[in-house]
């Protein structure tokens, strides 16, 4: 396996692990006890912008820590340069992974047109924003593997 492709595997995994465990802190700390906060704005306000700089954070320091252990172990340089065939890709799956993203921002502005709860709005945001997160990384994965 190339080393792009096992970044592309390591933000894969961090980024499902990074959001299973932000929800599972937030449902277990916050939620657990008071569910009325699921209608509450200042709530989704709180943990939207916890989780950015969170999520951020915590792909930096895994990626920094890639790059070490591939220079210990293998003594490989991590190449920081993309040729045209890797911007291509990345431009490939970003193309698609918007549009994931925006259909599921439509439908949360769809929920809120129908009168549903003000916390379905919010959990289909923060669902297709996670979708289009990983749908992004699974297209470059499959594009390196496959080809253009």
């Amino acid at each position: 396996m190339d080393i792009k492709e096992k970044r592309i595997l390591l933000t894969l995994i961090t980024s499902v692990m990074t959001f299973a465990f932000y929800i599972i802190y937030v449902y277990q700390n916050i939620l657990k006890d008071n569910l009325d906060l699921l209608n509450d704005f200042k709530f989704w306000g709180k943990s939207f912008l916890i989780l950015i700089p969170v999520a951020i954070v915590i792909q930096i320091v895994v990626h920094i820590g890639f790059a070490i252990y591939i220079k210990v172990t293998s003594d490989e340089e991590i190449d920081p340069i993309d040729d045209e065939r890797d911007k291509l890709i990345e431009l490939k799956a970003i193309k698609i992974s918007h549009h994931i993203f925006i259909v599921g921002f439509a439908l949360s502005m769809g929920s809120l047109a129908m009168d549903m709860r003000p916390w379905v709005m919010f959990v289909i945001l923060l669902s297709s924003g996670f979708i289009a997160s990983i749908v992004n990384e699974i297209l470059r994965l499959y594009y390196y593997r496959k080809g253009i």
